[in-house]
């Protein structure tokens, strides 16, 4: 680990055992005192304490009702201070303790004042291990007894018990040890619905590991204030791992998706597959979040570019926190094999970033490192890891791929930082936050004219305005292009560009082969990149009616992101379009599982029911998507079904409205179109469709050859010349479509 970090960042791998007394609020308070006195003087008495503490390798903070010991010297300190505990603790029967040992990620962040803040998922982890035993127990995290069972003297006291319930709702892997004179033998009680007891001589399922190779670094002695221990030791608190609203020492359980989203049969699950889970921001600026999303980002990107792997994207994994207790549920959610958690630190122009790669199946540390850089060597940095990664998978690397993986997008760590809130802003996906996005991206380039994917993140932004309502097609999509050209200019190694401007040739010029080059130039460059995926299969693929393809495409981009609601919506439309309706119904399902707020989703699913034939549940769905979001499509499609369910004067009103906003914000003339259908109006449908093509309003209409609400327009002359101008004749795949 490199010695130039600053004075206030100390965070490093300790290994940690975690002290309790069974019983101790219902103790008097007298009695409670000469516990805790008995209880520290057998602890300051074992030789492992006296030892770590004589070697500067132990700080101690003598309150409570128990504590967390943290050493540094080696892993089977906390183990043998453990046993030396328990053997002395058969002298004072009285005196009832259990402790758990777990080794992972512990920090200390000390200001100017000489305070500091305490935090770490290693802490908490050991407290979980803890919990999960009774009066006598040392039991540890199976992590733990992966590398302790590398010591022989260790595996005959070593016995599984399997995953224990905590706290949240989560489960713990933990394994028991016990000696002829220390320990508890019998399984504890939160085990007693499972079978007997395993016995030591029982083989536990391991893997070798690498972390303890650079497990022996600093260490830190700390506690969890949650549970009321070392409460008065001057100027020490818990700090959070994560931004407010979590717990103390982030050790609440996320609220992840539906585990019904990824249902059914057990999807195979490559051992080359990955997900790097949000990184903790263990900054005191919590506008520092920013900064830990783009490491993530960067990470996780250069890994994307390896084919040889599987690389979740960005959107699935956000759902989660860093350093979670529930790896393996999380890896079968995503459909990966292993785990990447981390945090990073910031403090004016240095960064630490810590990181460690899990085996998910088997809870086995594969790999761990510590970097302490400057800010202008991030991205080294994070070349670093995602190679180490790969060679630790051992995937295969191309030249090209290593090249790629090695790339400095810009050499200006300011202009970096401001790309890096520009993609913040740029994943809300709201319209005001689009604009904020456009913002940084352009101060982004102000500071490096040459930096390509400040340009594609330009482009992005400017490509879903008018999808989001924030402005008119006719006004944003130039601008997308212009930046989109610049970024294909500047880098034509771009996976980001090619998308984009795939996405554009597609969805706005209806250049549907350019477009496929694109799409695939893009997916060849990184093939794990879920949006180009997601993109090529519903706009160029859907458009010529190649159903097939566009299908493979968007389960594709559906594994590479499978909790990305628009990805599973989308794919749903493109069943939808496809005329496969019960297949587009259980897509667009499982999108609103992952989220039931999506406005979208509940008019993809209305449309899908009202050509099933289902108008009510379709006025269901669609008034839910009102009810959601004030988008001019969901009220057309209101509108629209209440005309062809008899309530001719509501659905008049809604046209009213539409026309009336139409004033004063972009609405689509395709949405008039769909109002004037429904109440039998076919000229005045026609008459829209094609004031939509003039307004450039190809994000609507680049699929009016296989959009089964245009059905009853087919085989009009003045429709069929429409549909000519935007996929030729001579393009479509007709042969892949049944009209109803």
């Amino acid at each position: 680990m490199s010695s130039n970090s600053p004075a206030e960042l100390k965070f490093d791998i300790g290994h940690v055992l975690f002290i309790d007394i069974v019983g101790y609020s219902k103790l008097l308070l007298a009695e409670q005192s000469n516990q805790m006195q008995t209880l520290r003087e057998i602890v300051r008495g074992t030789e492992q304490f006296k030892k770590a503490e004589a070697e500067g390798k132990l700080l101690r903070l003598p309150t409570g009702d128990g504590g967390a010991l943290v050493f540094r010297n080696s892993l089977e300190a906390p183990v043998l201070c453990a046993l030396e505990i328990s053997k002395a603790l058969k002298s004072y029967p009285e005196l009832k303790v259990r402790m758990g040992i777990h080794s992972g990620p512990v920090n200390e962040i000390t200001d100017l004042n000489e305070q500091a803040n305490i935090a770490g998922v290693g802490i908490n982890m050991a407290q979980r291990v803890m919990d999960c035993g009774d009066a006598g127990h040392i039991l540890l995290s199976k992590r733990v007894a992966d590398d302790l069972e590398h010591y022989p003297q260790w595996r005959s006291h070593l016995s599984d018990l399997g995953e224990c319930e905590v706290k949240h709702g989560t489960r713990v892997s933990v394994v028991n040890l016990y000696t002829d004179d220390a320990g508890n033998c019998a399984a504890p009680q939160k085990f007693s619905k499972q079978t007997a007891a395993v016995t030591p001589t029982d083989s536990v399922h391991r893997r070798h590991s690498k972390f303890s190779l650079i497990a022996g670094a600093a260490l830190v002695f700390a506690t969890v204030i949650a549970v009321g221990w070392w409460t008065n030791w001057p100027h020490k608190n818990v700090a959070g791992n994560r931004n407010a609203g979590e717990g103390a020492a982030g050790l609440s359980t996320p609220a992840t998706p539906n585990s019904q989203v990824l249902g059914g049969a057990r999807p195979f699950i490559p051992e080359k597959s990955i997900a790097v889970l949000p990184f903790d921001n263990l900054s005191r600026d919590p506008d520092n979040a920013y900064f830990c999303e783009g490491v993530q980002d960067e990470i996780l990107t250069r890994l994307a570019k390896v084919a040889d792997l599987k690389v979740i994207s960005r959107t699935s994994t956000q759902h989660f926190k860093s350093s979670p207790e529930n790896l393996p549920q999380i890896a079968q959610q995503l459909g990966v094999a292993n785990i990447l958690e981390g945090n990073v630190q910031k403090s004016n122009d240095q960064v630490r970033v810590n990181v460690q790669l899990i085996n998910a199946q088997t809870d086995a540390h594969l790999w761990a490192d510590i970097y302490d850089r400057k800010l202008t060597d991030l991205f080294a940095v994070e070349s670093e890891i995602a190679k180490s990664i790969a060679d630790t998978l051992q995937a295969k690397l191309t030249g090209s791929e290593k090249a790629a993986m090695s790339k400095r997008p810009t050499e200006d760590p300011e202009a970096y930082q401001l790309y890096l809130k520009g993609r913040f802003f740029w994943n809300k996906r709201t319209g005001a936050d689009l604009k904020r996005a456009i913002d940084y991206f352009n101060q982004a380039i102000s500071k490096d004219p040459n930096y390509a994917l400040a340009y594609s993140g330009l482009a992005d932004s400017y490509l879903l305005l008018s999808v989001y309502g924030a402005d008119s097609p006719r006004n944003s999509i130039p601008q997308a292009k212009a930046a989109a050209k610049k970024a294909l200019e500047l880098d034509n190694a771009l996976p980001e560009a090619h998308a984009s401007w795939g996405r554009i040739l597609a969805g706005y010029d209806f250049a549907f082969d350019q477009a496929i080059a694109e799409f695939e130039r893009a997916i060849e460059l990184n093939p794990n990149y879920a949006t180009a995926r997601h993109w090529f299969s519903n706009t160029a693929l859907v458009a010529r009616g190649d159903f097939d393809r566009a299908i493979a495409e968007g389960k594709r981009s559906v594994e590479l992101d499978p909790l990305s609601m628009i990805n599973h919506a989308d794919l749903g439309n493109t069943y939808f379009y496809a005329r496969r309706y019960d297949e587009a119904v259980s897509a667009t399902r499982k999108a609103i599982e992952i989220e039931p707020r999506s406005h979208i989703a509940h008019y993809d699913l209305g449309e899908i029911f009202q050509k099933m034939g289902q108008l009510d549940a379709a006025l269901d769905e669609y008034k839910k998507a009102v009810e959601l979001d004030d988008d001019p499509q969901a009220l057309a499609l209101l509108g629209q079904a209440y005309a062809r369910a008899g309530k001719r004067n509501e659905a008049e009103q809604i046209l009213a409205h539409l026309i009336e906003e139409g004033k004063t914000r972009y609405v689509s003339a395709y949405n008039l179109a769909l109002m004037y259908l429904g109440l039998g109006e076919k000229e005045h449908a026609l008459d829209a469709l094609e004031r939509a093509y003039s307004e450039g309003a190809g994000n609507d209409i680049y699929c009016i050859r296989v959009d089964p609400m245009l059905d009853e327009l087919r085989g009009n002359p003045r429709f069929e010349a429409l549909a000519e101008k935007i996929v030729p004749a001579r393009e479509f795949h007709a042969s892949m479509m049944t009209n109803e």
